[in-house]
């Protein structure tokens, strides 16, 4: 897979509106967020974040399990699931963030 797909879709899902279409779970959101983190920057060397920081706990939980993925693996499982949820969604606006990325 290549960057520039994950460069697309990426910036794609950063734009969603929250009440569009497409509404990814919180488990799509952190599955996007770790293998983002990962791509950019490589293994997570942070501090976990404090005792009532949940949401940055649970963000620095999924980067963390990441570890060790290289930025290529990280494009692609980004991209696959971009692919997947949006292929789901089967809609007109769908098809075309699945063909924007695809011509990337």
């Amino acid at each position: 897979m290549s960057q520039a797909k994950f460069e697309k879709a990426a910036e794609i899902i950063g734009s969603l509106p929250k009440d569009g279409p497409v509404k990814p779970t919180t488990d799509d959101q952190l599955y996007f967020y770790k293998y983002f983190k990962q791509a950019k920057f490589g293994d997570n060397t942070t501090t976990r974040p404090g005792l009532l920081d949940f949401a940055g706990k649970a963000k620095w939980d999924a980067w963390t399990e990441v570890k060790g993925t290289t930025a290529e693996e990280a494009y692609a499982k980004y991209v696959e699931k971009f692919f997947e949820m949006f292929k789901r969604a089967d809609d007109e606006e769908s098809k075309k963030h699945i063909a924007a990325v695809e011509a990337a």
